[in-house]
């Protein structure tokens, strides 16, 4: 049977104002075919293309974690400090430029290796009202003029920030609780 890495992802999130790839790689090799153990995911928007080395497979076949998205960076506490297709200049304002990654932005393929091969859909994050996907005092990616970078809440794109649905649905289910246990007073007496 021919390796392969079905059910294998990667995902774009934005986490704290950073954008990250992160990924689940798990290579089925039950005959031993599988060559190599590192595993790489190459990006392409059919003009350019980047090659991330993500690591080496465990002694399971398994790959799991995260990676930069090429052209962010951040700095030794996890603040970024730079985006794909944005500069900062001399005097510390930040602007658009199809340098630094830019293409990265609008990737159209990407595929995962090791010695199989697995195409993935992977879109770059897109901005939120709580994690910024671009620098402070910029255009955001979704048109609006962000706060300060690193200043967002910083939810993943898998988070949640539904705390006032929360509180709303632990009422509902108190209120539920409190009728059952006037019910079965009721129900006492009457007996």
């Amino acid at each position: 049977m021919a390796p392969s890495l079905t059910g294998s992802l990667a995902t774009g999130v934005c986490e704290a104002d950073v954008p990250w790839i992160f990924y689940d790689v798990v290579l089925t090799d039950p005959d031993g075919q599988a060559t190599s153990r590192l595993v790489t995911l190459t990006l392409s928007d059919g003009t350019n293309s980047h090659v991330i080395e993500l690591g080496e497979l465990d002694e399971d076949g398994t790959l799991s974690g995260q990676a930069l998205w090429p052209g962010a960076s951040v700095d030794g506490e996890g603040n970024p400090t730079g985006w794909p297709g944005w500069e900062q200049t001399a005097d510390g304002t930040w602007v658009e430029t199809d340098d630094n990654f830019a293409w990265t932005r609008n990737v159209s393929s990407a595929v995962l290796a090791v010695n199989p091969d697995l195409p993935l859909t992977l879109a770059y994050p897109p901005a939120t009202p709580n994690c910024l996907t671009g620098p402070g005092g910029g255009e955001g990616d979704d048109g609006s003029t962000p706060a300060a970078a690193g200043q967002g809440a910083g939810l993943a794109s898998t988070g949640f920030a539904g705390g006032t649905i929360a509180i709303v649905a632990g009422i509902i289910v108190l209120a539920g609780a409190a009728f059952l246990v006037i019910a079965a007073i009721r129900r006492k007496k009457k007996a």
